[in-house]
């Protein structure tokens, strides 16, 4: 993906992985990342390109690219947001 302008600090790996367990997971881990950091996360349960980024969002976490499908193949990009 060459139109990327900022690292990915963790890689959640969540292929495989039925809903609501990308979901559930991918808010567990970032949950766990310092302020400024950012995750990828990799799925393939349909249901996620929607309630993953949702959620997500709803819970204060930055998207930073729009969802990106492969194939079957869902790729998500979110940062935890500066403290103030």
């Amino acid at each position: 993906m060459g139109d990327r302008s900022f690292e990915v600090d963790f890689v959640l790996d969540l292929r495989g992985e039925p809903c609501p367990y990308p979901l559930i997971y991918s808010l567990e881990t970032i949950s766990k990342l310092q302020p400024g950091q950012t995750l990828e996360v990799l799925a393939d349960c349909p249901q996620s390109f929607r309630s993953v980024p949702e959620e997500a969002v709803k819970h204060g976490y930055i998207m930073m690219h729009e969802p990106i499908k492969e194939g079957p193949l869902i790729r998500f990009f979110f940062k935890v947001p500066d403290k103030k």
